[in-house]
């Protein structure tokens, strides 16, 4: 009988630990309901792992791989002004590339072909860590605009323009030697194009307004060729210059500060579209302020006496001015004083003969009534 009590309580032992199990198994989906503020059906609280935060904020792998930006770094790169908002810039650049295919030509004596890339909008301190070295940065100032620019030539473009200026054959690939600065013959060279280039640009802005490019310095590190700030917003248009089988880039950088004092010009959508100015309301506005009628005055003399005189007056009543034949009559219209004059007669009229000419001020006066 012992044997079967202690079979039995083991058995025993084992049933109140399994339902004691299952008490505490209830009770803990008991308490992940209630949530951690006691409330029931509230849902249990959720930590974001690193993936989730880096996504939410912005700063994920996919923007270094020219993903879409979204959180903070959208935020940054909002301030960005595309330039798709400066609809004639596009025209003056295609301009230029038709300029620089016919300059470049002569220049060369070869077969020369220049396209468009792309424009895009850029900080400017990006711009100069994204620069392939080595390579030629010719900073120019715009003199109309008083600010500056940067010219970029790629090394592919600068050894085939030495290649083809030297006498090189066609069909070769230009020769490149890594490892060493330019020499003082292949920078002359390359100046020479990017001053052609520079003219043509002028030329390119010519129908919108007057801006003579002017060649500052050239640079082989990109931070001597700093012209802005490095969070400063500008234009980049890149230009293909092929050669038949030769060829490279062209980078055209424009910082927006450059170009702010033409940007209303910019800003229209076709050549010569006039912004808030009518020239032919204008004229007709002009026409009829000539042709509007004043009311003008001319006083004799003015005195000050009493308003309770001035009710007390009666019909025969006398009251003296110093004014005298000879006097100087003043013109008004209204309360503005126009200029001043000599009383006479003209036939049968009486007549005001001038002695000077209206003020500035008057006429400011009488545009405003007119």
């Amino acid at each position: 009988m012992a044997d079967a009590a202690e079979t039995e309580a083991p058995e025993a032992t084992e049933a109140e630990d399994a339902s004691g199990d299952d008490l505490s198994e209830e009770w803990q989906s008991m308490v992940g309901e209630e949530g951690s503020d006691g409330q029931p059906g509230a849902a249990p609280e959720r930590i974001l792992n690193q993936d989730e935060i880096d996504s939410l904020l912005g700063f994920s792998m996919s923007d270094e791989d020219g993903g879409d930006k979204s959180g903070i770094r959208a935020i940054i790169n909002s301030a960005l002004v595309s330039y798709e908002r400066l609809p004639m810039l596009e025209i003056v650049f295609d301009r230029l590339v038709r300029l620089m295919t016919t300059s470049l030509r002569n220049f060369t004596s070869d077969n020369v072909e220049v396209s468009l890339d792309n424009i895009s909008s850029m900080r400017f301190g990006d711009y100069l860590n994204s620069i392939p070295l080595p390579a030629i940065l010719s900073v120019f100032r715009a003199k109309q605009l008083d600010n500056y620019g940067l010219l970029t030539v790629d090394s592919n473009l600068i050894y085939s323009i030495v290649d083809v200026l030297l006498g090189g054959r066609r069909g070769n690939s230009a020769m490149r030697i890594e490892g060493r600065p330019y020499t003082t013959i292949e920078r002359t060279l390359v100046q020479r194009m990017i001053e052609v280039v520079l003219q043509d640009a002028k030329s390119a802005f010519e129908p919108l307004t007057e801006v003579d490019f002017a060649l500052e310095r050239i640079e082989t590190n990109p931070r001597f060729a700093a012209i802005a700030r490095p969070a400063n917003a500008a234009i980049l248009v890149k230009l293909r210059v092929d050669m038949e089988d030769r060829g490279g880039r062209i980078e055209l950088l424009l910082p927006y500060a450059t170009l702010e004092p033409i940007r209303k010009m910019l800003l229209q959508q076709f050549m010569g579209e006039k912004f808030g100015r009518d020239n032919i309301w204008e004229s007709h506005l002009a026409t009829e302020l000539w042709s509007t009628q004043m009311e003008v005055s001319a006083v004799l003399d003015e005195i000050r006496m009493p308003l309770g005189k001035v009710m007390d007056m009666k019909v025969g009543d006398t009251f003296f001015l110093d004014a005298s034949s000879d006097s100087a009559i003043e013109l008004k219209c209204g309360t503005v004083p126009l200029t001043r004059g000599r009383m006479g007669r003209l036939g049968y009229n009486v007549a005001v003969r001038l002695d000077a000419p209206l003020t500035s001020r008057a006429k400011k006066a009488l545009l405003r009534k007119a």
